[in-house]
């Protein structure tokens, strides 16, 4: 499955009335659970990934939002599920600091699920205002990362 197609299934799964769901596609496995009222971590292992509820996640991504500093300008968001790291290696400079201008295509970041690193790329030019995540900080999809000013 690719991304756009793990995308729509959370949507369908989140608005529907089922709770749990799990799909297995060649080496391809992932199972999803709805946990409404309770905020849990998502557990990941290779090749089965749980990921809690749309709903919890949002609520436990607002928490977390809500406690930073409130920017209402433009965000670079996470396009999926998984751990943040911001630079190659523990031992690596990071990719962005704040003030960074960053130009579209740029790598940012690296976001780690089922154990295969993507690399996070700026879709525009921009500034980087605040970076809004910890170093290998769980993150979720649609969860803002950075604060930037498009250029």
């Amino acid at each position: 499955m690719d991304m756009k197609q793990i995308k729509a299934l959370l949507q369908e799964f989140d608005a529907s009335t089922l709770s749990k769901l799990k799909i297995t596609q060649d080496a391809f496995s992932i199972e999803l659970e709805k946990n409404i009222g309770v905020v849990a971590a998502p557990i990941m292992a290779a090749p089965v990934a749980v990921a809690s509820a749309p709903v919890a996640a949002a609520a436990a991504a607002e928490s977390t939002v809500s406690a930073a500093p409130v920017h209402t300008g433009d965000m670079i968001v996470s396009p999926m599920v998984g751990t943040f790291y911001g630079s190659p290696s523990p031992d690596s400079a990071p990719f962005v600091k704040v003030g960074d201008r960053v130009k579209k295509g740029q790598v940012i970041g690296i976001l780690e699920a089922m154990k295969i690193m993507n690399e996070l790329e700026a879709e525009f030019d921009c500034k980087i205002v605040s970076i809004l995540v910890s170093d290998s900080q769980a993150v979720e999809y649609d969860m803002p990362l950075f604060a930037v000013e498009k250029l």
